[in-house]
C-alpha cells in the first residue's frame, strides 16, 4: 500500500494542520492578549506623556522640565519611565537613558537601557516616542518593557523549534500509524483475495487486543464460517437432490422407453405407478422450492397478531383420526389466549409437518403431547413422541434437507419435513430445539415475546 494512498496517512497529515492551525491560533490569541494589547496600553501611556510635556517644556523651557523629568524617572510605577532631553546640537540636557539614535526617528523606538548593579547586569528594554521640540531639541520619552520583550522573545523561539518539532512528531506518528493500520487492513486484504480465490477455510488473523480490528475481524470469521456452511449445505443438497431425483428419473425414463416400443402392452396399473413417480417428484420439487422461497425471504412471514392456541389445536384435530387409527394417544395440552406475531398458514404448515413426523415415527400404542406455554414474557410450545428418537450427534443435522436418521429407514417421507419446519422457525425468529423425549424426541419452538 503507497503511503500517499493511504487513508489513515492522510487522515493524519489532516490531524496535523488541524492540530497546527489550532496551536497558531492559540499562540495568536496569547500574543495579542498577553503581549500585543500591553504594548498598545504602555504606547498609548508614553503618547500621552510625550505631549504633555512637550506642551509644558513650551511653556516653561528646558530648566523648568528637568525636575518634571527626574520626579518621573524616580516615582514609584509598575514600568520604569525613561526619558532624554537633547539639544538642538544632539548634547543631552538631562537623561537617564545610556543611549539614543544620533538622528531623530519618526516610529517608536527600542532601546537598550541595561543597568550595572555591584558588578551584576540587569536587563531592560525601553519603547520610546522620539517628538521634536520647537527649538530644534528633541524629547524622547518612553517606559520599559523588558517582560513584554521576553514574552515576545519566548513566544517566537516557541514557533521557531517547538512547531517545526511537533510537525514532525504528527507526521512520524500518523506515518507509524498508518503502517500499523495498513498492516491490519492488508491482513483482511489477503484474507480476503485467498477466499475469492476459493479457499473458504480461510480466517482472517485475529491478534486477541480487543480493539476494532480485531471485532471487525472476528464478526468477518463468523460471516466466513456461515457462508463456508452454506455453501457445504448447498453442496450436500445438491448432491442429496441428484440421489433422491436419480432413481424416480430412471425409472420413469425406461418405462416411457418401453410404453414407446409397446403402447398396446400397458395397463391402466402401469400408467398409474408412471403417474405416482411423477407425483412424487413435483412433491419433492414443491417442498424443495418452499423450504428455498421461505429462506431467501421472497415468501416471508406475515407479521399478524396470530391466535397460537387455536393453531395448535385445529392442528392436533387434523391429525386426531391419523393417531387413532395407530392406537396413539395424541394428547393436547394448550392453554388458551397465547397469541405471537406471525403468519397463521405458515405456523400450521410447520406444526401439521411436526405433528405428522410424530404420528409416522411413534409405534402403535405410542403417545404425542402437544403442549404450549408462556414463560418469562415469552411463548412456547412442544410436539413430544415416545418414537425411536434421534442420536444426539444427527440432531444438528436432521433438519438439512433430505437427511433422514437411520431409524427412518423404511418410513414414507423425502427428508424435507423438519428443513421447512427450521425455516418456518427462522423466518418467525423462533427458536427451534430438539431434545431426547426418554424415550422419542422433543420439538420446542420458543418465539422471542408473546404478542
Amino acid at each position: 500500500m503507497k503511503l500517499v494512498e493511504s487513508l489513515s496517512f492522510r487522515l493524519a497529515l489532516t490531524y496535523a494542520g488541524l492540530f497546527m492551525a489550532s496551536v497558531a491560533t492559540l499562540a495568536g490569541l496569547y500574543f495579542w492578549l498577553g503581549i500585543y494589547r500591553p504594548l498598545q496600553v504602555v504606547r498609548g501611556e508614553i503618547r500621552a506623556e510625550s505631549q504633555r510635556l512637550s506642551s509644558l517644556y513650551a511653556d516653561v523651557g528646558s530648566q523648568g522640565i528637568i525636575p518634571i523629568l527626574e520626579k518621573r524617572a524616580g516615582a514609584a510605577t509598575a514600568t520604569m519611565a525613561y526619558h532624554a532631553l537633547l539639544r538642538p546640537d544632539g548634547s543631552a540636557v538631562v537623561t537617564n537613558l545610556p543611549s539614543w539614535p544620533r538622528a531623530r526617528s519618526e516610529g517608536w523606538l527600542r532601546i537598550d537601557a541595561d543597568v550595572s548593579m555591584e558588578g551584576e547586569e540587569n536587563d531592560y528594554e525601553a519603547l520610546v516616542l522620539d517628538r521634536p521640540l520647537s527649538d530644534g531639541g528633541r524629547l524622547l520619552i518612553g517606559r520599559d518593557i523588558e517582560d513584554l520583550e521576553e514574552l515576545e522573545e519566548a513566544l517566537t523561539d516557541t514557533a521557531i523549534w517547538v512547531l517545526p518539532t511537533l510537525l514532525i512528531l504528527i507526521v512520524g506518528g500518523g506515518y507509524i500509524m498508518s503502517r500499523a493500520i495498513g498492516r491490519r487492513i492488508e491482513a483482511i486484504d489477503a484474507a480476503a483475495r485467498r477466499v475469492i480465490d476459493g479457499d473458504l477455510s480461510e480466517r482472517v488473523p485475529v491478534r486477541g487486543t480487543g480493539d476494532d480490528f480485531d471485532r471487525l475481524s472476528m464478526t468477518l470469521n463468523l460471516m466466513l464460517t456461515r457462508i463456508e456452511a452454506l455453501i457445504e449445505a448447498v453442496r450436500r443438497v445438491s448432491d442429496s437432490v441428484a440421489h433422491e431425483l436419480r432413481t424416480p428419473l430412471m425409472r420413469l425414463q425406461a418405462e416411457l422407453v418401453e410404453l414407446g416400443r409397446d403402447p398396446p402392452g400397458w395397463s391402466q396399473e402401469r400408467v398409474g405407478q408412471l403417474l405416482q413417480e411423477a407425483e412424487r417428484l413435483s412433491r419433492i420439487f414443491d417442498a424443495i422450492l418452499r423450504i428455498s422461497r421461505i429462506e431467501a425471504g421472497s415468501h416471508a412471514a406475515r407479521a399478524e397478531r396470530v391466535d397460537l392456541s387455536a393453531v395448535l389445536t385445529d392442528a392436533a384435530e387434523l391429525y386426531q383420526p391419523a393417531a387413532e387409527e395407530k392406537a396413539i394417544d395424541l394428547t393436547e395440552n394448550v392453554p388458551n389466549a397465547i397469541f405471537v406475531q406471525g403468519d397463521a398458514d405458515m405456523l400450521f404448515q410447520a406444526i401439521s409437518n411436526l405433528l405428522d413426523n410424530a404420528v409416522k415415527f411413534t409405534p402403535p400404542g405410542g403417545r404425542v403431547t402437544l403442549e404450549a406455554g408462556k414463560r418469562s414474557g415469552s411463548v412456547w410450545f412442544a410436539v413430544s413422541d415416545t418414537g425411536p428418537g434421534v442420536p444426539d450427534d444427527l440432531r444438528q443435522k436432521v433438519t438439512e434437507r433430505f437427511f433422514r436418521a437411520p431409524s427412518a429407514a423404511g418410513v414414507p417421507g423425502f427428508g424435507l419435513g423438519l428443513s421447512l419446519v427450521n425455516a418456518i422457525a427462522v423466518a418467525h425468529h423462533a427458536e427451534m430445539s430438539l431434545f431426547a423425549a426418554c424415550p422419542g424426541l422433543s420439538v420446542k419452538w420458543r418465539f422471542p415475546h408473546d404478542c
